[in-house]
């Protein structure tokens, strides 16, 4: 593939530019934000480059995601932890947010006038329109894959009782985040050119109005998880699978400031909005070891189970979505650094400082059992971790891709994230494997799936979970990228 076109723009070069929505898609061309200036549209058309490192990124948070859906089960340590902790999976959803955080001064970043010292004003109130469409789409394709209508890919029906839609999700998150940082990096965007490659301070203060709102979501949150009173609550359990189908159970509470499964304010606020049988049915902490005797792989619930472990929980609700726009206001500042910054050196340095130093202070809040690293309360030793975790990484793909020119080794994970919406879609949402299986042969357990997940991987290896782990990295992961590189060569995207 041409790696001249993809990569970022070389030291003292014009950054290059993203499109805001690009942790789930992809556009061939490039929109403007306001009017066309006489100046500029006198000026020769510059041809849009693209940071390849963040699409190689974008690729890699994407097929993680299709490994923990698809391998976590049969590998805990690649499954959400049932609690406190944090194992791979949950490495994901702040990889995207950071992802999307990135993306946004990148798209949104004004053009210098050829002949002016200042910068186009862009049309704000066109921007924050097409931020406002985008966040639409992904509510609706977030409600339609993880509200409950769609059941693939191993039930073939679809549909879901209104009663029971499940509001929250992956993609709604994603669009709350995108929304609320957007729309603030658009009402906050300073008009005039700074050279600010000299201090990385001056880019904290060129943006310090940001940083502001973050702390107060940041205070916002802590007051409400530790403040609020969560009294005892009960529910009515409602998988017909359980032996305690319509029962209601009771849970003991009566406190506040507590993290615990039950008794924390995030899940209290969710159950208060959002409605019990609105929030999703199979929790991670399903998993917990005061749940089962096989934590931390799921299994049967043991005789004196908690009454908690059979409710209910959104791990992607109300209060822990709005700590989690602080990992997309991180991922925007790492977007400024790009922008202003020209020297590889100097963005490194600004990006590793930052990414160690929140990988430090998460770590010390853990363990210091200050806040602990939860990722169902998404908490801010969470944030710091893997915020800073997620800073590392990308540093590691910049220098690799972007500086060395190393395109072709993560040339699949560049496919994967410049077509990553409709990776997600078919892969990690099962709508492909669940069109495949629709066309079984006597049996609804005898489809191609099934034969090839069973012959070609797990009888071969004579292990379900080896076999099921190399069938989710060659026939999931690895099919798909192929598809989407196809589809890169014929310049096919899904657009949002």
């Amino acid at each position: 593939m041409d790696g001249g076109g993809q990569g970022v723009a070389r030291r003292h070069g014009a950054v290059a530019e993203e499109d805001p929505d690009r942790h789930l898609g992809d556009r061939s061309g490039n929109e403007d934000d306001g009017g066309v200036d006489d100046e500029k549209a006198a000026a020769p058309p510059r041809r849009s480059r693209r940071v390849a490192s963040l699409d190689v990124f974008r690729g890699l948070t994407v097929a993680l995601m299709i490994l923990v859906d698809g391998a976590g089960g049969e590998w805990p340590v690649i499954g959400h932890a049932p609690w406190n902790g944090c194992n791979l999976a949950d490495f994901v959803m702040p990889f995207f947010l950071f992802i999307v955080g990135m993306a946004i001064p990148l798209s949104l970043k004004p053009e210098l006038l050829p002949k002016a010292n200042m910068q186009r004003i862009p049309d704000r109130g066109r921007a924050v329109r097409r931020v406002v469409l985008r966040t639409l789409k992904l509510l609706f394709w977030g409600i339609l894959l993880q509200g409950g209508y769609s059941h693939a890919p191993d039930d073939l029906s679809y549909g879901v009782d209104m009663k029971h839609v499940r509001w929250c999700g992956i993609l709604q998150r994603i669009a709350l985040a995108y929304l609320v940082v957007a729309v603030l990096e658009i009402v906050t965007k300073n008009t005039k050119v700074q050279d600010q490659s000299s201090s990385g301070f001056s880019i904290f203060r060129m943006y310090f109005s940001q940083w502001i709102v973050a702390c107060c979501i940041l205070v916002i949150y802590l007051s409400l998880v530790y403040g609020i009173y969560v009294p005892d609550w009960d529910f009515r359990v409602s998988d017909v699978k359980d032996p305690n189908f319509g029962k209601i159970l009771t849970v003991t509470c009566g406190t506040r400031g507590k993290l615990s499964p039950p008794c924390n304010a995030v899940g209290y606020i969710d159950r208060k909005v959002l409605g019990i049988n609105h929030m999703y049915h199979k929790p991670a902490w399903r998993r917990h070891r005061a749940c089962t005797d096989d934590s931390p792989h799921e299994g049967p619930f043991k005789n004196d189970a908690p009454a908690w472990c059979y409710a209910p929980f959104e791990p992607e609700g109300i209060l822990s979505s709005l700590s989690a726009v602080l990992s997309t206001i991180i991922g925007v500042h790492y977007g400024h650094v790009l922008v202003h910054m020209k020297s590889h050196t100097d963005r490194l340095k600004q990006w590793s400082i930052m990414g160690i130093t929140l990988l430090i202070l998460g770590l010390t809040l853990h363990f210091s059992h200050a806040i602990p690293l939860n990722k169902q309360l998404y908490t801010f030793s969470y944030i710091c971790v893997t915020a800073g975790a997620a800073g590392i990484v990308f540093c590691m793909f910049y220098f690799l891709v972007d500086i060395l020119n190393l395109h072709y080794p993560f040339a699949p994970l560049q496919w994967t994230g410049m077509n990553a919406m409709l990776v997600y879609v078919m892969a990690a949402a099962g709508i492909f494997e669940g069109f495949l299986n629709g066309w079984y042969y006597e049996g609804t357990n005898n489809t191609l799936i099934y034969w090839v997940r069973k012959h070609v991987f797990v009888k071969v290896w004579h292990s379900t979970r080896v076999g099921i782990l190399l069938y989710v990295l060659f026939a999931q992961i690895l099919f798909w990228a192929l598809v989407a590189g196809v589809l890169h060569r014929s310049r096919l995207y899904w657009k949002l």
